[in-house]
């Protein structure tokens, strides 16, 4: 079934900084004020719920918006202060959990390390591929679909701030993330079809409501790269990182639907994965970063950055919902139906 929604509701706030964007943008956008919107900041978490709900708002603006929001709001000088104070937050938090970056460390070094898989390795989809229910996995998919469903937009920012090659094969592999010119093949419709064989909620952003923080930061640092030119490298590591991980991550998850008997939708979409990003894997460590660091050697720690934060966020996803499975509990706010 192709989505129609294209415009979601605004979620429920969940906390005092994203109750105040929520109420701000119930208004009409005053198209030429400067008024700065101020909410304190002080107490915040740049992990947390409340600011990550806030800034995910924020970034939403730039791409579908929300039903009944004035479209003024994106560009509204006062929200983008707010919103770069998010950022700064949410940025240093990022930074301090990467560390400092070696200045003889090579972006090209980092993904070969990526590449290489332990024998007897462990993990989320390691979890899924030999333990896990079908209602975990179904969790999973809620969890994703506030990725998935818009899959290829994030890092598409990065594409005007790129040259030569390394823009041209990262539009090759952007291409095919789109469907290859073939709008039923797009791989955010792939993840609306499997949410509806999964019996899931394929409205885009349908679980804006019951993710949590960790979920909601996995989107966000895609956003925040692609937002900001000086972040280019980092949106490029970030990029690589999700491809060279995608092969073997989305082979487990083929192996762990076969094994749950699931529907052919559902492993349609990690299939395509394993095919399509195996090939993408040489094109984005060569084409994309290999040029990129050759042409502006400068930015060499930046792409390195980006793969590391792609970690952070990663694996701090993991660890919550593998918390959550292993107690016993679900991982998001409202039971699935």
């Amino acid at each position: 079934m192709i989505a129609t929604l294209v415009e979601p509701t605004l979620p429920d706030p969940r906390g005092p900084i994203s109750r105040s964007v929520v109420e701000l943008l119930a208004e009409r956008a005053p198209l030429r004020s400067f008024n700065r919107v101020e909410t304190s900041l002080a107490d915040a978490d740049p992990a947390g719920i409340d600011l990550q709900l806030a800034l995910y708002l924020c970034y939403e603006l730039h791409y579908r918006g929300f039903a009944g929001v004035d479209a003024g709001w994106e560009w509204n000088p006062g929200l983008l202060y707010l919103r770069g104070r998010l950022e700064d937050l949410f940025l240093g938090d990022i930074r301090n959990a990467v560390g400092d970056i070696d200045p003889d460390a090579g972006a090209l070094e980092e993904l070969d390390k990526l590449c290489v898989e332990p024998v007897n390795g462990s993990g989320l989809s390691h979890y899924l591929r030999d333990q896990g229910s079908w209602e975990q996995m179904r969790e999973y998919f809620a969890h994703r679909s506030l990725y998935h469903l818009k899959e290829g937009d994030p890092h598409a920012w990065a594409i005007p701030r790129l040259t030569g090659q390394a823009k041209a094969s990262f539009v090759a592999v952007e291409f095919d993330e789109f469907g290859a010119g073939r709008g039923a093949r797009i791989h955010q419709q792939l993840f609306a079809d499997l949410l509806d064989a999964a019996g899931l909620n394929s409205d885009y952003l349908g679980y804006l409501d019951d993710v949590p923080a960790q979920t909601l930061a996995v989107v966000n640092l895609m956003s925040l790269f692609g937002l900001h030119r000086r972040l280019r490298a980092a949106a490029v590591g970030h990029f690589a990182a999700t491809e060279v991980t995608s092969p073997p991550g989305s082979r487990r998850m083929v192996q762990a639907l076969e094994r749950l008997d699931a529907p052919d939708e559902c492993r349609a979409f990690y299939a395509e994965h394993v095919e399509a990003d195996a090939v993408h894997e040489q094109v984005v460590r060569t084409d994309v970063v290999g040029d990129l660091v050759s042409r502006e050697p400068e930015l060499d720690a930046d792409v390195v950055f980006g793969i590391r934060a792609f970690d952070v966020v990663e694996d701090r996803l993991a660890d919550y919902l593998m918390g959550c499975w292993q107690a016993g509990r679900p991982s998001l706010r409202r039971e699935l139906v």
